[in-house]
């Protein structure tokens, strides 16, 4: 569950501040489910809650939105929490990420067989990752991976070799490969170099390149949104990005939607957007 506190005016450290605070459902795995299933995709989550309140309205919730929860693991203890708290302009000032739930997970078997792609988000530990992964090369099954942090990205680092997708930022890519992140193209080489097909980096309000392997990069340049809240905002951009590949797209078109989808979360006060599709062809329209 995402617990999300928002200043009501300029942040002043150490100190209380007058604002207010929102709870529902988070975690990177679960946002990019829940937006596949608004947006029309069948998806499946695998992941675990606790048997508390806060995992009732976890799995109710994302089942509403159309995600398969019926692979999602109720267990002893607390659902994992993400406790953000954002200035007046809805940047993120600090966070903190308890996922300890997401750590005891273990795996016995992961049958991949049916997917058209796997999505891997950095909260797992290294052997659980290593697991999917490992059974989605099996399956044949292409595996995107999205690190979540700079801290997470050098935990699974090792792992980010021979996958569809991957989708850092700047420092992100940086832990990954262990160049400065300002080296980013020579890091998106070496990913290249590891057998990684995509590499789609992000750079916040200045866009992202979609880096495919043999062919030159390409700048998206992001879409224009007036911030309410920046919560899930990468997370509903892969999900986009992930609907318009299944429906055909190729990897510069599906950016694309995916731009859409980041500017149409940052506008609203939800982590995923309930509106979502239609938030994204209102901004379609507005844009050509």
């Amino acid at each position: 569950m995402d617990v999300v506190a928002r200043t009501s005016a300029p942040l002043v450290p150490a100190t209380s501040n007058p604002g207010h605070t929102r709870i529902s459902p988070g975690g990177v795995g679960r946002n990019i489910a829940a937006c596949l299933g608004l947006l029309g995709a069948p998806v499946r989550l695998v992941s675990a809650v606790g048997e508390d309140a806060f995992g009732d309205e976890a799995l109710r919730i994302t089942a509403a939105c159309g995600a398969d929860v019926g692979a999602v693991r109720r267990v002893p203890g607390r659902t994992g929490t993400y406790t953000a708290l954002l200035d007046n302009r809805g940047e993120l000032v600090a966070a903190v990420s308890d996922m300890a739930v997401i750590d005891a997970l273990e795996l016995d078997t992961v049958h991949l067989d049916d997917a058209a792609l796997v999505v891997v988000d950095g909260n797992l530990a290294h052997d659980q990752a290593s697991r999917v992964v490992a059974s989605a090369a099996a399956a044949g099954a292409p595996v995107a991976f999205e690190p979540v942090s700079v801290a997470k990205a050098t935990r699974l680092a090792d792992l980010v070799q021979d996958l569809f997708l991957v989708t850092p930022n700047a420092d992100e890519i940086a832990a990954v490969t262990g160049r400065p992140a300002g080296e980013w193209r020579a890091s998106v080489d070496d990913l290249h170099a590891r057998g990684v097909e995509h590499v789609w980096l992000r750079h916040g309000a200045d866009g992202s390149w979609m880096c495919s392997r043999d062919s030159e990069p390409v700048h998206l340049p992001a879409v224009t949104a007036t911030v309410v809240d920046v919560t899930g905002a990468g997370d509903a951009m892969l999900a986009a990005w992930v609907a318009a590949w299944l429906g055909g797209a190729d990897p510069v078109a599906a950016a694309r939607d995916g731009h859409l989808a980041a500017a149409a979360t940052i506008e609203s006060p939800h982590t995923v957007r309930p509106d979502l599709a239609e938030a994204m062809h209102d901004l379609m329209r507005e844009h050509r």
